[in-house]
């Protein structure tokens, strides 16, 4: 009898050892997680910051553009001012709505 106590106490032994392992690997696992949510989050913050300058960069080119469009018009042609006026309001509100938005995000986002 005593040879399959001492058996049992073996067995007994590497169970604890086994679950002792299993809860270091258990917070090692947990502790890498903590690691890859920050550098996503991280991440996520770069990308938004690029989104909002590329979108910005967009909407300043898109103006440009249409200012050099409007100053080719050949000098002959009669424009009327009511159509400058809608042209000059449609840029100018896509231009605040742009920078609006980019203004009015929370700090800590």
């Amino acid at each position: 009898m005593f040879g399959s106590h001492s058996r049992l106490s073996q067995l007994e032994s590497r169970k604890q050892l086994l679950i002792a392992e299993s809860e270091l690997n258990r917070e090692h696992l947990t502790e890498d997680l903590v690691v890859v949510a920050a550098g996503l989050r991280a991440l996520t913050g770069r990308a938004k910051s690029f989104g909002s300058m590329a979108s910005s960069a967009a909407v300043l080119l898109a103006g440009l553009a249409a200012l050099r469009h409007a100053k080719s018009v050949p000098g002959g042609a009669n424009r009327s001012w009511l159509n400058t006026i809608f042209k000059g309001a449609g840029m100018a509100s896509t231009l605040w709505l742009a920078f609006r938005t980019r203004g009015s995000e929370p700090p800590g986002k």
